[in-house]
């Protein structure tokens, strides 16, 4: 399965990548491919990841396909051959 990863935000500053694309089993979960980031890009880490490496700094999400946010009990669920997933950090000040 290929999948389209954008990084947006922190998550961009952090890397200095704007996108990736990268292959996995079928059946890959959420939680895979944010590990997978993770050991990837180890400066995700206290920033953009906790560091278990799977879980998110308050601020930071998934959106899939610019539709809808992947939420934390649906980490466990798979993505489609040829979905984007959008690493972004939401922010709002004053």
């Amino acid at each position: 399965m290929r999948i389209l990863v954008e990084f947006t935000g922190i998550p961009r500053v952090v890397t200095g990548v704007k996108q990736i694309p990268l292959e996995f089993q079928d059946g890959v979960t959420y939680r895979e491919i944010v590990r997978q980031l993770g050991k990837l890009y180890p400066q995700l880490i206290g920033e953009v990841l906790q560091p278990d490496g799977e879980t998110f700094q308050p601020s930071n999400m998934l959106n899939l396909n610019g539709q809808r946010m992947i939420q934390p009990a649906q980490m466990n669920e798979s993505p489609h051959d040829g979905d984007r997933l959008i690493l972004m950090s939401i922010l709002a000040g004053g």
